[in-house]
């Protein structure tokens, strides 16, 4: 029987943070939780869970994850964030795999909760991530704030049945804030990377990020939220390259 660790990292989650912990306290053998001196009641709630509990700097969600692994004591990770927890079919899938442990990670589908609706479209769902892997053969990658797990040396990846639940933006003014603030990370992260922002990009990603996400992907058919969840795609893309060349005008 291989042994798990959950791990979860954290910034003033106790809206979510209770669900997230009961999901998995059955699930795995022990949960780490990197909080980044959250100010709410965050770590009085994990400690209710006898967590091992870190509070650390934010690094930027790659590099605190990563950081977060380090602290496992096992090498197979089971991980979320504060807003997220497994469904009561994927616990079962992760507990299966305990014994049957067949590849080096694998895929589970993430169900987004928007405003008080479970989101079926808008390129929300089936929203893809691989979660549960062996950490000596994956690491967090990709440009902040987009991280995610890549295998490395082509090792293979299996899915699970279930979803990750994710309670996303819960009013249109927390979607909003979120848009500015994940915006500017993800324009300073493409910036440090030498990334372009040419006028074309600036029209036309904006404009395919909303087409895909509402026609190609039948937002339309998850009604107004749809239609939202689907503009604030486009807008992001439009304010990410816009912060972008004003970054480069500024240097």
């Amino acid at each position: 029987m291989i042994k798990l660790s959950g791990v979860i990292i954290t910034f003033n989650e106790e809206r979510n943070i209770e669900k997230c912990l009961q999901s998995l306290v059955n699930v795995v053998d022990e949960i780490v939780v990197v909080d980044s001196f959250s100010t709410d009641n965050t770590k009085r709630i994990c400690l209710k869970y006898n967590v091992k509990f870190i509070e650390q700097k934010f690094l930027g969600y790659i590099e605190q994850k990563n950081f977060a692994l380090e602290h496992a004591s096992n090498n197979v990770i089971v991980s979320l964030d504060g807003d997220e927890a497994l469904s009561e079919e994927l616990q079962e899938s992760i507990i299966t795999l305990k014994s049957n442990w067949q590849f080096d990670g694998y895929y589970c589908n993430r169900f987004n909760n928007f405003c008080g609706q479970w989101i079926k479209h808008s390129d929300w769902y089936p929203n893809k991530k691989l979660r549960v892997f062996d950490k000596r053969f994956a690491e967090w990658k990709g440009i902040n704030p987009h991280d995610e797990i890549v295998l490395k040396d082509h090792r293979k990846a299996g899915k699970l049945k279930g979803d990750i639940l994710h309670w996303t933006y819960q009013s249109y003014s927390e979607f909003n804030a979120k848009t500015e603030y994940f915006s500017t990370i993800a324009a300073q992260a493409y910036f440090e990377k030498g990334k372009k922002a040419p006028l074309y990009k600036l029209i036309w990603n904006p404009f395919w990020a909303f087409f895909k996400a509402y026609f190609l992907r039948l937002g339309f058919l998850d009604g107004n939220n749809g239609y939202i969840i689907s503009k604030e795609t486009g807008k992001i893309t439009y304010l990410k390259y816009k912060k972008l060349r004003k970054l480069y005008s500024n240097n």
